[in-house]
């Protein structure tokens, strides 16, 4: 676990320059030294236009030469703690968590049950509430995943 909060902490850190590769509905890949992800931008969310927010993205990421992968939820604004995190893929639903290290994203803890769902999906749909109690609901598509993911796996 600790191997992982370490990674997590300097992908956090290092994201911002990337962030430019991710794309609204399309899944994105990227490689650097030590890790790669694959990630995409919302393409809807019911968060009012008069409330401030900042980056929000869904992240599948690896260390190179790791077989594990993860599925990091960005909220653009810290969330609620302790509160759950709904993802829901299609007809299915996956509680994620957040941190108070971290408290602007969100993991889980079935991230090969989440991946093999994303896989199969259309349509990934993040539910969560913010430290001031605003709800939101991001939605991401799911077209375009496995094959940014099998790139993930085959060049990581």
């Amino acid at each position: 676990m600790k191997i992982i909060l370490k990674f997590l902490i300097a992908l956090y850190v290092a994201l911002p320059t990337t962030l430019m590769a991710l794309e609204v509905g399309k899944w994105s890949f990227e490689k650097a030294d030590e890790y790669c992800y694959i990630g995409s931008l919302a393409t809807e969310t019911d968060l009012p236009s008069d409330k401030k927010r900042g980056n929000f993205y869904v992240l599948v990421y690896k260390n190179i030469g790791n077989p594990e992968t993860v599925v990091q939820i960005e909220a653009g604004y810290n969330y609620k703690i302790p509160s759950d995190i709904i993802v829901n893929i299609d007809n299915g639903e996956y509680k994620f968590y957040t941190t108070e290290d971290v408290p602007t994203a969100a993991w889980t803890e079935e991230d090969n049950k989440v991946i093999f769902a994303m896989k199969k999906g259309l349509e990934l749909i993040v539910s969560g509430e913010s430290s001031r109690g605003t709800i939101t609901n991001d939605t991401y598509t799911l077209n375009g995943f496995t094959a940014a993911y099998n790139k993930l796996t085959e060049e990581c």
